[in-house]
């Protein structure tokens, strides 16, 4: 089975990341974090809401999103935002690929997505009073989505 990638831009809430890193480790997924980080990869929350998975997570950090897809250049970037025209189910999805999300506050540049509408994705949200949902329910949605339509739940 060739392991889905999540890649984490700059997150900034310690439980956020913990939970996505224990997520990771249930499905075989390897954490990216990328960018500067909102905390420190010691933090006690981060670790508290990992509880005790972290030796069972592959975490890499990068500088930078270039650094990290030169590593990869054959990989494939799905790019999440509650801008994006396609939704999360609309995605086609390989084994291997890498979902984006941005940090908590500001999600994922202006730039970048535009630079690849094709290639982003949202989470539709039903009400018109929330504005967006939590990263880590996020990334699980995404990523249980990406799973199911490769065969591998």
């Amino acid at each position: 089975m060739t392991p889905f990638h999540i890649v984490l831009i700059e997150p900034e809430i310690p439980p956020n990341t913990g939970n996505i890193a224990r997520l990771c480790g249930a499905t075989g997924t390897v954490l990216h974090l990328v960018g500067k980080l909102g905390f420190s990869i010691d933090d006690k929350h981060l670790k508290r809401a990992g509880l005790d998975y972290w030796d069972a997570v592959d975490v890499r950090q990068w500088e930078k999103l270039e650094e990290l897809q030169a590593s990869f250049p054959d990989g494939r970037y799905w790019y999440t935002s509650k801008k994006a025209e396609k939704t999360h189910v609309q995605a086609d999805y390989q084994a291997g690929d890498f979902l984006v999300f941005g940090k908590e506050t500001k999600g994922l540049s202006e730039e970048l997505l535009r630079q690849n509408a094709e290639q982003s994705v949202r989470i539709p949200i039903l009400s018109p009073v929330v504005r967006s949902l939590n990263l880590s329910t996020a990334a699980g949605i995404v990523l249980y989505e990406a799973l199911r339509q490769t065969g591998q739940l």
